[in-house]
Formats: structure tokens, sequence, C-alpha cells
């Protein structure tokens, strides 16, 4: 069994379960989000670690259910689960918007980081806010209320640099022109796509996720393009084959440009682009109005646009 590093997955101690029990030891400088998986497969349990003797108490076909007695973190950790489980649903990448539990989700995670903002905990009430929300300012002024310490634990400094992204190519702000070759060789701008709104696609031929969303971004294209909505595929292939291939293949019958550089494609790096699939959706003035907006979410965010 092995105890990991809650934001990175990373393994950092090894354990075994001899007489129906186990036992990991060591020292953390602050309180630590931490998983402990068996048999390196879910389910698994999920807790806070602090420098306090912690009992885990539980049966091997429910571990899940595992009680954690004696790290105040991990009450406090729990504390704020349970006031947010009733809006869990809110929280699903496809999730069905709800305006009323989304409201109170982000009221949940506003009162504890107001009540806590010493607790190691109220980072994580941070993430929870900013994940149903597209207000970045929003935010860093809740972020801001932590203390000092806080905000320099590991996993302050994790939400201080997710709050930094999310400021890069922000809602709200326009855009910056580029131009890349399409699949003929033509150049092709953004700026020529202005008066329409347009999902900018960051994809490729090699990225099973991309594949995997790809019906779904022509669905919406389809359904919208009569509505003065288009996309432009940024494609990160190497190779001119595989790319025309993949485009041919999942029916993308929409612009679509690449310098066939890979992750130092020009328009990525402009743009600090580091994972696929990646998205903005722009107006027709190209200001940024979305983000990452895959699934359901893209549906719901057009129809709310174009009815």
């Amino acid at each position: 069994m092995s105890l990991l590093n809650g934001q990175t997955g990373a393994p950092e101690s090894e354990s075994t379960i001899s007489k129906n029990a186990f036992s990991f030891k060591g020292k953390v400088a602050t309180p630590e989000f931490k998983i402990i998986l068996f048999d390196k497969k879910p389910p698994y349990i999920t807790l806070f670690l602090d420098n306090s003797v912690v009992k885990i108490t539980g049966v091997k076909d429910s571990i899940e259910r595992a009680v954690v007695t004696g790290s105040a973190s991990n009450l406090e950790y729990n504390k704020l689960s349970e006031a947010l489980a009733p809006y869990q649903r809110v929280f699903g990448e496809n999730a069905i918007y709800d305006s009323a539990a989304v409201a109170s989700a982000k009221a949940v995670a506003v009162n504890f980081v107001k009540q806590n903002p010493g607790s190691f905990i109220s980072p994580l009430a941070v993430i929870r806010f900013s994940q149903i929300s597209e207000d970045t300012k929003s935010t860093e002024d809740l972020f801001s209320l932590l203390t000092p310490e806080v905000k320099n634990s590991p996993i302050g400094n994790y939400v201080a640099q997710q709050i930094a992204d999310s400021k890069r190519n922000a809602i709200g702000t326009v855009l910056a022109d580029f131009t890349q070759a399409d699949t003929t060789g033509k150049p092709v701008s953004l700026a020529s796509y202005r008066g329409k709104y347009v999902l900018i696609d960051f994809w490729a031929s090699w990225c099973r996720p991309c594949r995997q969303e790809n019906p779904n971004v022509v669905a919406n294209f389809n359904k919208f393009k009569d509505k003065n909505f288009t996309v432009l595929g940024v494609s990160l292939d190497k190779a001119r084959p595989a790319w025309i291939e993949a485009i041919n293949a999942d029916g993308l019958t929409w612009g679509h440009v690449s310098d066939l550089q890979g992750w130092t494609n020009a328009v990525a790096q402009q743009f600090q682009i580091t994972q696929i699939p990646q998205n903005f959706l722009i107006d027709p003035d190209g200001k940024i109005i979305g983000k990452n907006l895959r699934g359901a979410d893209l549906e719901r965010k057009l129809t709310a646009l174009l009815k």
C-alpha cells in the first residue's frame, strides 16, 4: 500500500498490512492532503495529515468509508466536505448547470475561508470556489483572505499558481491575433474570423482525449454553424499525413492551422498551452468568453449565447 501526495499523486511512503494493521511514520512541515492507495488501485482513502497521531479504522470491502481520527486538519477537511456534499453535482466536468446550487456552493466556500483564514484546509475551499466560478478576481480576492503561513504552504502555493495561470488569457480580455498555415499552406489569421463566435481548439491527431472530444465539437459545430459560430483547430501535430487523416476521419469540417512543430507550435507557445485538449471561445469582437469548454459545458454555453 502507498501514501501518495494528494496534489501530484507521487508516492511518498510504502507500508504493508500485517495482522490487520498498517502504519506510516514521518513529519510534515504543514498539514497536507494525502491519499492512501491499496494494491495500486481504487478505492482509496483521502485525508489531511498533520503531525498528530492519526488512526484510521475501516474494512477492506468499503475502505473508502474508513474513519480517520486524531487529525484536527482532517476534521476541518471533513467539515468542508460535508458542507459541500449537497452541491457535489455542480463540480462535475459535464454537470448540468444549476444557478441556485452554484450560488450555495460558492457561499459555503466563501464562508469557510472567512471563518478559517488560518486553516490549511481553506485553500481547498478556494479551489472549490474557482471550479464553479469564471471570475478570476473573485477567486484571487478569496485567496487574499488567507494568512501568510497558509498562502505559503504547498497547497497555498498551488492555488496561487492556479490563479496566476487563469489570469493569462483571462476571460474578458481580447485574445491576441496570430497567423498560421492551413492544410493547403495558406496563411490564416485569427483576425479574419472577427464578427463570429469562434472556438479556438488546440488538439493533435495523437492526443486520445482530443480525439474522444472531437465528436462533441462536431455535434456543436453542426448545431450552431448557421448561428454565426465556427471552430478553428490549431494542431500540435508534427506529421502532416497524420494531421490530415485525423481531420478527415473525425469529420472536422472547419478551418485548421498548424506549423507542424508539435509542442513547440508557435501559437501554442504564444498562449502558453502546455496540455491538450484546450480551447478558447471568443465573441465577434475577439474577447474570450469561455475557456476549456468540453462535453455538455460547450453546448450549454453556446445555447445561452446563440438562442
